[in-house]
């Protein structure tokens, strides 16, 4: 598998239940540390609201995920905003949810639905788009060899990512993981040429 999908840039959503408001937004993340500054930022952001829940996924194969009901009753909030996620099959997205108080509980089942709709609303707001996992590779070879290199490059279609051109050359190309096979046995065919990496 290196194909996920996620969301292409930040999107909102809302939805009001017994004068309950719900302010939900589903933003792209790649680390921990962004969700956390994210996170934080948001609290602070949305200080006089009751609540700011999240959930958030990270990585290709979407075992890295982590649930905060921030004061809700434990699982009304952050699992059913992380079902959300899920059940669009998606990562590297962060769904924080704040909930202003209206003044009437919504009991737990309530609750759940309340978080799941808002979770929904931002995910429907946003452009989902599908990215391949990559993989890099360096290698280094010499100056004559660069038209065998380039014939590579133009079969395969890498990205360039970095290229020094001296006596000795230095060449980062990232590919699809499923084609990087492909890619190196490519490569070790020139003569002389050395994988880095």
């Amino acid at each position: 598998m290196d194909l996920y999908k996620t969301i292409k840039e930040k999107a909102e959503g809302t939805y009001s239940e017994k004068r309950s408001k719900f302010l939900a937004f589903a933003i792209p993340v790649s680390t921990v540390d962004e969700v956390k500054q994210l996170v934080a930022e948001y609290q602070k952001k949305y200080y006089d609201a009751r609540h700011v829940c999240y959930a958030y996924m990270l990585g290709a194969e979407r075992t890295e995920f982590r649930t905060n009901d921030n004061g809700e009753p434990s699982g009304t909030a952050g699992k059913p905003i992380l079902g959300q996620i899920n059940s669009n099959e998606l990562t590297n997205i962060l769904i924080i949810v704040v909930r202003y108080f209206g003044g009437i509980k919504l009991g737990t089942s309530g609750l759940i639905i309340a978080y799941r709709m808002a979770a929904a609303e931002a995910i429907n707001a946003a452009e989902i788009i599908e990215k391949t996992v990559d993989e890099d590779v360096t290698f280094m070879f010499e100056y004559p060899l660069m038209n065998d290199v380039m014939k590579v490059v133009k079969d395969l279609e890498p990205e360039i990512v970095s290229q020094q051109f001296d006596m000795d050359c230095q060449m980062t190309l990232r590919i699809r993981k499923g084609e990087m096979e492909r890619l190196k046995e490519r490569l070790e065919k020139i003569e002389t040429l050395r994988i880095t990496d």
